[in-house]
């Protein structure tokens, strides 16, 4: 691994909605930088990046794969993400992680579902973006539009640094509105760039977009403000230089365009990444609680800084075994260095550095500031956890993952296959945050819980392929979940003597509405309650939220503080704390007005206009939510919201509704109550 200043290098990302052109792009990166030979196309199953068996028979993206090469003098970290729905986890975990992103918009289709959620995730983390418009060489591509849709559905400030150079199956190339050049792709296969003046007919629009760019950039940059009020000369140094400011803060986004699957516009958008996204020095240092102190403290991105880093993915190796994926904050560190994981107060040791290129692994001997590595050796670390030197503790904030929304059950075809299935699902369970499996008490059964149909399917064939298990699949069920709507205080206490030493438990916990998911805090003061104790408290109340008072689905959105108890010197243990706190949380959930939630999607049907009305009439049967509707041509696009109950089976009812020409796509929204006379036919069962 070559040495490289921290100033040169870029984390970035590929994310956008499925087949908009992510790994196709990613592909002509690696090939253009030299890291690879040869292009793979995702639609033969011979894409570099998408390396699962899975991936390559269905021709869709996973798992986020890591890579990296060189363009100019900057070293790229590059992780190509799935587009589906279903496998959003990767994309939150990777832009947790990121500096920066290219958000990839498909030409004819513009803002498509889940464009809009990835964007909205990268809001979150406040990752600078730049825009590529793809698949400018389909027929009905259409930039303008694509650049206006991107304005009414985002509520964002694109800034076209380049327009396209002939439509559909005239599009040869794009002009750069900053150099004022055209470039050519003379053929498809060509990797020079033929750089030629702006055509004369194009002359006075180039001049106009220009101009406007300054117009917008000089908001945010008072030399180049001062410049255009007095009609002075601007050189394209100073429109780079206000372009990668507005790009940092995220107030603007340059917008590029092309089609990777011709080979066209990949080279600018390369030059683009190296210009105007930031280096991990760019961007503000990264904050975190010192878990000793309880206070705020920084990690600047640079090497002589105390080491830090945060987990970001588990992956189960065949050959090596657990690689864990990190990126580090700051300071360095060597194979063979003992580490700290501040979360799980553990002491871990690494024995292998690994950069990633795809599923081939290259061994170094460090990691410092600013990389994207994995490593071998970590066996209690998980996703969201912080590494850190044990000298210097600090805690970054986890990374939040939605709800399953779609559960099953799954059992082996023979008896002596159930430790082989526990074993496979545990492993994957380690790998995927939104996999959630458990066992029904009732019923004996194993229960695995995740995004969506083809998410649950990815892992039963992974069960059989990777683990050699044949497995039974029952019919997909919906994930409810139960919360609580008031505040109670509710006591317990779990005290047993049985002659020797006993056992002694006493907490008082307050339960109360939360809108983000869980959270546990300690407000114990004066020692009432020992420190010790305390993770098996919150252990306890993990395990009262497990099941609810309704019908025994899990708890969300509630918040419990810990406002008292006492101990008992002798028979006090984590084990009667643990008790007494998962009672005080199934006992005081029952008096704090429990409901019943549904997940909800969101919903988009594209339809030609002839079909509109039996289909809103349909969703309006399936207790659907029309929320806006608007046309491009003879399509209409439908916005809303739908139970996801109701909308199994749903692409057979569309087909025949609109005779196979209308097309959907769904994605979980949030959870919602369900209306009381369905949660009556739901709770009632369970109760009798």
């Amino acid at each position: 691994m070559k040495e490289h200043s921290i100033e040169k290098i870029r984390n970035i990302g590929f994310v956008a909605h499925i087949d908009a052109g992510k790994t196709t792009t990613t592909e002509r990166i690696l090939y253009y930088t030299g890291r690879i030979h040869r292009i793979g196309e995702v639609d033969e199953g011979t894409a570099t990046m998408d390396w699962m068996e899975q991936e390559k028979e269905r021709g869709i993206t996973i798992t986020s794969a890591a890579t990296f090469c060189r363009w100019k003098d900057c070293e790229i970290n590059i992780i190509d993400t799935p587009g589906h729905v279903d496998f959003t986890v990767e994309v939150e975990r990777s832009l947790r992680v990121l500096d920066g992103c290219v958000v990839i918009f498909d030409g004819v289709n513009g803002v498509e579902p889940q464009s809009e959620t990835v964007w909205h995730q990268a809001d979150k983390y406040k990752v600078p973006r730049l825009i590529f418009v793809n698949k400018l060489d389909r027929t009905g591509a259409d930039f303008d539009f694509v650049i206006e849709h991107i304005k009414k559905r985002l509520n964002v400030k694109p800034i076209p640094i380049q327009i396209p150079f002939g439509k559909g199956s005239d599009f040869s190339g794009v002009i750069d509105l900053i150099k004022e050049k055209l470039y050519l792709w003379p053929s498809e296969s060509e990797t020079n760039i033929e750089v030629e003046e702006v055509p004369e007919e194009y002359k006075d629009i180039v001049k106009k977009l220009r101009e406007k760019i300054i117009e917008q950039l000089s908001e945010i940059d008072e030399n180049l403000m001062s410049k255009f009020v007095h009609n002075e000369s601007i050189d394209i140094k100073e429109v780079n230089s206000a372009i990668r400011k507005a790009t940092i803060s995220c107030k603007y986004f340059p917008v590029l365009c092309g089609s990777s699957l011709k080979n066209k516009g990949i080279q600018p958008l390369l030059d683009a990444i190296v210009e105007y996204l930031p280096s991990p020095v760019d961007i503000p240092p990264v904050k975190g609680i010192n878990p000793l102190t309880e206070k705020e403290e920084i990690r600047k991105a640079n090497e002589n800084e105390a080491f830090s880093a945060l987990a970001f993915k588990v992956q189960i190796d065949p050959y090596i075994g657990r690689l864990v994926y990190l990126r580090v904050y700051s300071g360095k560190i060597l194979t063979g260095s003992a580490i700290y994981n501040s979360r799980r107060n553990k002491n871990e040791r690494i024995s292998k550095i690994l950069r990633m290129h795809a599923n081939i692994k290259e061994e170094v001997k460090k990691m410092q500031a600013g990389d994207i590595v994995a490593v071998a050796g970590l066996k209690n670390t998980f996703t969201g956890d912080t590494l850190c030197d044990r000298k210097h503790p600090i805690s970054f904030e986890q990374i939040h993952f939605p709800e399953p929304v779609i559960w099953v059950a799954v059992e082996p075809k023979t008896k002596a296959e159930q430790e082989k299935l526990s074993y496979a699902l545990s492993k994957i369970s380690e790998e995927d945050p939104t996999f959630k499996l458990r066992v029904d008490n009732e019923t004996g059964q194993t229960i695995i819980a995740g995004m969506g149909e083809l998410h649950l399917d990815i892992v039963v064939d992974r069960i059989k392929r990777e683990f050699k298990v044949d497995a039974r699949v029952g019919k997909p069920q919906v994930a409810y979940r139960e919360t609580i709507y008031t505040k109670v205080q509710e006591e317990a206490k779990y005290i047993k003597q049985t002659g020797g030493r006993g056992q002694y438990g006493h907490v008082c916990l307050e339960l109360e509405p939360y809108n983000n998911g869980f959270e546990f805090v300690n407000k114990i003061k004066g020692g009432a309650i020992p420190i010790e104790y305390i993770p098996a408290i919150e252990q306890g109340v993990k395990e009262g939220m497990e099941s609810g008072p309704l019908a025994g689905y899990p708890l969300i959105n509630v918040k419990v503080t810990l406002v008292d108890g006492s101990y008992h010197e002798v028979d006090s243990s984590d084990l009667a704390f643990r008790i007494a706190a998962r009672t005080a949380v199934i006992e005081g959930a029952k008096k704090a007005n429990p409901v019943l939630l549904e997940p909800v999607m969101k919903l988009e049907v594209i339809t030609p206009e002839e079909f509109i009305g039996d289909i809103i009439s349909d969703l309006n049967a399936r207790r659907g939510r029309i929320k806006e509707m608007e046309s491009k041509g003879n399509l209409y696009f439908i916005y809303g919201f739908v139970p996801l109950s109701e909308m199994f089976g749903y692409a057979t009812v569309l087909r025949s509704l609109s005779q196979g020409r209308a097309i959907y796509n769904m994605e979980p929204a949030h959870y919602e109550e369900v209306p009381k006379a369905i949660a009556e036919s739901l709770i009632s069962p369970v109760v009798v």
